[in-house]
C-alpha cells in the first residue's frame, strides 16, 4: 500500500497515495527523443495540452530542453522563449497546475511569473545553485531527479555498486539541499531517474524495488514512458527495431506504468494520458483492496 500524502499550493491540492497522479508531457523541443518537433507551434502545443487536461491529466509537464541521450545543451534564452509563451497562453485555459521542466533558475523564474507552479529539475538543485531560493520563493513543489552523469555523457556505460543504495543516497542529499534552501518536505517530490544513466537491467531494477524508496518520506514519481529500455526489450522479443511511436512500445509504456504504480509510485509522467488514466484506474482499484 502506497503511503498518503498532501501537496497544497496556491490554487493547487495533489491527494496522492489513493489516486495516481498522471503528469502529461509537453515538449516544446525540434529534438526530443519521442515528440521532437510536433509541439514545438505553439497552437498544436495548446492544442495538445488542453487535449490531454480531458483526457485526465493532473499536470501538465513543459519543457523547453531536450534530455535525450547525447542531446546537445540548449542556452536560458532559448529555453525561455521556447516555454514562456505556451504558458503564458496555457494557464488561463486550463486548471490542472503546469510544471516546467527544467534545471535553469532563470527558466524556472520566467515560467513560474508566466503561470507555470511545479518546478522539475532533473539535476536536482546540483545543475544551477539558485533553483532552491526559486522553488522557495514562489513556495511551489519541487521535483528532484537522479541522473547519473549529464544527458551527453549518462548513458555511456553506466556502473553502479550498489544502485539502489547510491541512488538513494543521492536522492537524500538532494533533499537535504532542497531543505537547506527553505523548501518543506511538504513540497518535495523525488524521481529515481529511469533511462537517465541507467542500463537496462538497473532501469528493470528500479522499477522492481521501487517501493525502497518510501523511507525518502515523500511521493515517488516515475517517468518510463516509451524509453528505451522499453524498446529495447520488445525489439530483442521480437527482432525488429522499435520506434518510440510504435503501438509495441505504448502498450509496454503501460506495463512500465502499471509496474511501477503496484511498487509504490504516486505519479507517472508520460506521452500517452488517455491509456495512462485508464491504465491507473484500474491498478488504483486493484491497490484500494489492500487497504
Amino acid at each position: 500500500m502506497r503511503t498518503l500524502f498532501r501537496i497544497e499550493w496556491k490554487d493547487h491540492l495533489l491527494e496522492l497515495g489513493r489516486r495516481t497522479c498522471v503528469m502529461g508531457i509537453l515538449n516544446v523541443t525540434p529534438d526530443s527523443f519521442s515528440d521532437g518537433g510536433h509541439f514545438f507551434d505553439h497552437g498544436m502545443a495548446l492544442a495538445h495540452c488542453e487535449e490531454m487536461v480531458e483526457q485526465g491529466a493532473d499536470i501538465i509537464d513543459i519543457g523547453g530542453e531536450s534530455t535525450r541521450p547525447f542531446a546537445e545543451s540548449v542556452d536560458a534564452e532559448e529555453e525561455t522563449r521556447r516555454v514562456v509563451p505556451v504558458i503564458e497562453k496555457l494557464a488561463p485555459r486550463i486548471k490542472v497546475p503546469i510544471s516546467i521542466d527544467t534545471f535553469k533558475s532563470t527558466v524556472a523564474r520566467r515560467a513560474i511569473d508566466a503561470g507555470a507552479s511545479i518546478i522539475n529539475d532533473i539535476t536536482a538543485l546540483d545543475g544551477d545553485p539558485d533553483m532552491g531560493a526559486v522553488a522557495a520563493h514562489y513556495d511551489v513543489p519541487l521535483i528532484l531527479m537522479h541522473m547519473k552523469g549529464t544527458p551527453r555523457t549518462m548513458q555511456i556505460e553506466p556502473v553502479y555498486e550498489n544502485l539502489m543504495g547510491e541512488i538513494c543516497t543521492f536522492l537524500e542529499h538532494a533533499l537535504q539541499r532542497a531543505r537547506a534552501a527553505g523548501i518543506s518536505d511538504s513540497k518535495l517530490i523525488v524521481d529515481p531517474g529511469i533511462g537517465f544513466g541507467k542500463n537496462l537491467s538497473h532501469n528493470l531494477e528500479l522499477i522492481a524495488r521501487l517501493h525502497e524508496f518510501n523511507g525518502l518520506g515523500v511521493p515517488i514519481l516515475i517517468g518510463s514512458s516509451r524509453k528505451a529500455f522499453i524498446r529495447k526489450i520488445l525489439t530483442q522479443k521480437r527482432n525488429m527495431e522499435m520506434s518510440p511511436d510504435r503501438p509495441e512500445v505504448e502498450i509496454g509504456s503501460q506495463a512500465v506504468v502499471a509496474a511501477s504504480i503496484l511498487n509504490g509510485a504516486h505519479m507517472v509522467r508520460v506521452h500517452n494520458v488517455a491509456n495512462t488514466r485508464s491504465t491507473a484506474d484500474i491498478i488504483d482499484e486493484i491497490l484500494a483492496q489492500q487497504a
